[in-house]
């Protein structure tokens, strides 16, 4: 066996050392790899994240919205729990504990979740997604009116510029004929982003009596019944005998939006919320709308009008100003 070689460096007053494993190759190109899987374990909750819309929205005509909402809710939900579970984590005990997870359910999942597929059938996944995640506006005006954060300067301009590109994105959708505010994707999508922001504000809260990654697991489960139920009473295809009728592709897409669209991408999101920068990584919210656009444009032949795709980066412009404002208050 050939010993690794060291190579060592002087830096000024310090020494930095290389290790050379001359049967494997230098520990540069070992650090590469390394630093390669650790940005796409970064990068791939958002990855999920935006290509479950596309999948939900290539689904959800023929199986049906309250159905693919809850599908991707409560099979999601107790994989989170047995992973908790077998890593030793607590399951939520007393009154609060289930009170506040029931609340952050119907809020974060059910209202959320059941606008969101709602917003689905009526716009094009890209355009869904810059709507959603420009929930961190909303979430900026919540935290300085609930915790007293200051929102700033440059933060308060982040909210001017994103609520600017919020009504370019609608402007379309006035001009059609015949147009109704309950008729608008782009409504729907709106009222699923503010569910997810006071859902994100409520996590301080259930996290004081559970448990977060239990409690994240059980919300999905709770959030999802009302949505089976509603899908049920609503006559959805998939509960109505349509099962038979979806394809192995739309099988595919329901397990996919499930597993890695939910189950997965939270519990790698966690685990890096854990392990690294919370500002780092709540600045990568911008690639999910990037990716639900690529690849709705790629199989769905999705595109954003002038206007809307204005519209777009001026919502980006914002909601990036407002975390820019957060970064510089915690460095």
């Amino acid at each position: 066996m050939v010993s690794p070689a060291v190579d060592c460096i002087g830096t000024g007053s310090s020494v930095e050392c290389l290790v050379v494993d001359e049967e494997s190759g230098t520990g540069a190109d070992s650090a590469l790899a390394q630093g390669i899987v650790e940005w796409a374990v970064l990068v791939s909750p958002f990855f999920f994240w935006g290509t479950a819309m596309v999948a939900m929205k290539e689904v959800i005509l023929r199986a049906g919205p309250f159905f693919v909402s809850a599908f991707r809710l409560i099979p999601a939900g107790f994989m989170l729990i047995g992973f908790a579970g077998i890593r030793g984590r607590k399951q939520p005990s007393g009154n609060l504990a289930w009170l506040s997870i029931l609340l952050f359910g119907v809020v974060d999942a059910t209202c959320f979740q059941g606008f969101l597929a709602e917003g689905l059938q009526k716009t094009s996944a890209g355009l869904g997604s810059v709507i959603i995640d420009s929930q961190p506006l909303t979430v900026a005006i919540l935290a300085a009116l609930l915790f007293g954060e200051s929102i700033g300067l440059v933060g308060a301009a982040g909210l001017a510029l994103g609520l600017i590109g919020l009504l370019l994105l609608e402007v379309p959708a006035f001009q059609e004929n015949g147009f109704t505010i309950w008729g608008s994707g782009e409504w729907w999508m709106f009222l699923a982003a503010q569910s997810m922001a006071v859902g994100t504000v409520m996590v301080r809260w259930v996290s004081k009596y559970s448990d977060p990654i239990m409690a994240t697991g059980w919300h999905m489960v709770i959030g999802g019944l009302p949505l089976l139920a509603v899908s049920v009473l609503n006559h959805d295809p998939a509960v109505s005998g349509g099962l038979k009728e979806l394809t192995s592709s739309d099988v595919a897409a329901l397990v996919y939006t499930s597993v890695f669209g939910s189950a997965v991408s939270y519990g790698v999101y966690f685990y890096n919320a854990t392990r690294g920068s919370l500002t780092k990584l709540s600045s990568l919210t911008f690639l999910t709308p990037m990716f639900a656009s690529v690849f709705g444009f790629i199989y769905l032949g999705e595109t954003f009008s002038p206007l809307q795709l204005a519209g777009a980066l001026v919502t980006v412009v914002g909601i990036y100003l407002v975390n820019y404002k957060e970064a510089g208050e915690k460095t």
